[in-house]
């Protein structure tokens, strides 16, 4: 599919179901899906406790019209950790609103990482992500969200259409965004996006009060690699709510908005939930 296809009258929806549960010490997970958006098989670097799944949607990006629907349940003592093998591209449309919708509910005591690659925002596209979690007490989640606006650096820059972003964190978190290219001020004005065209977003939360000791340390770990980042001045490291903290950054191109992603994701993991700190194996290929 070309860069700059647009949308025909044909919609192509897709619908993936998942649900993870324990079987005899091992997390497992059951699917069922409708239309082009498939679950590789399950993988488990980590030993039996963490299942590793990779996501595919095989038209490679949405035109208006499209729809991407993703359920996940994770029951009590069940880990799961989805990613993706590449970006998710929403290219140009001339009718409809390419969409995708996640919700993930997580059970007492289940954890949950949700890691995909960025989402491209090509111009000319009509586009919503939405991604919404439902916590239980004593469970918890790891997830971050990336977001290109254009290739620039393929002379492809963000230059018509709207990008709408929904994240939420059910009862704690919400956030909203709509960025339409005609909109200079939140663009390239400082109050805004200050001419950077990449951001991303890395949150931690559990569905019950932390340890203040453990809260601080998040904070603390996040803000010390935001300072040895060439981000530093575009970065920054907060806690909307007990529950929760919450890492935002602004980048020229995403390649740095991941580094820095990756490497406050992997000191959570070992600092916070005192597991391995190696990263999915799909991003070294």
């Amino acid at each position: 599919m070309c860069a700059d296809k647009p949308s025909t009258a044909s919609h192509w929806p897709a619908q993936l179901k998942l649900h993870y549960s324990p079987s005899f010490q091992r997390t497992v997970v059951r699917h069922q899906h409708a239309g082009p958006l498939r679950l590789l098989k399950s993988l488990y670097p980590e030993g039996d406790t963490v299942c590793h799944n990779i996501l595919v949607h095989p038209p490679s990006g949405l035109v208006g019209g499209d729809s991407l629907d993703i359920q996940i349940q994770v029951d009590a003592g069940a880990h799961a950790l989805i990613t993706t093998p590449g970006a998710t591209r929403y290219y140009r449309s001339e009718q409809g609103l390419a969409q995708q919708k996640t919700h993930v509910r997580l059970a007492p005591g289940a954890r949950f990482e949700w890691l995909p690659l960025e989402s491209i925002a090509y111009s000319g596209c009509q586009a919503l992500n939405q991604w919404i979690c439902e916590l239980s007490p004593n469970s918890a989640v790891m997830a971050w969200d990336m977001l290109a606006l254009g290739l620039p650096h393929a002379h492809l820059p963000f230059e018509q259409g709207v990008f709408s972003q929904h994240l939420e964190i059910s009862g704690m978190w919400l956030e909203r965004a709509r960025i339409a290219a005609s909109d200079d001020r939140m663009l390239n004005s400082a109050l805004g996006l200050a001419q950077q065209r990449c951001m991303g977003t890395l949150v931690m939360a559990q569905g019950g009060m932390w340890d203040e000791g453990q809260r601080q340390m998040a904070l603390n770990v996040a803000r010390q690699w935001c300072e040895a980042s060439p981000l530093k001045e575009w970065s920054g490291v907060t806690s909307p709510d007990p529950r929760m903290v919450v890492l935002r950054v602004l980048a020229p191109q995403v390649e740095v908005v991941f580094d820095l992603l990756q490497q406050v994701w992997l000191a959570w993991r070992a600092d916070i939930w005192r597991m391995p700190t190696a990263p999915a194996r799909i991003w070294a290929m």
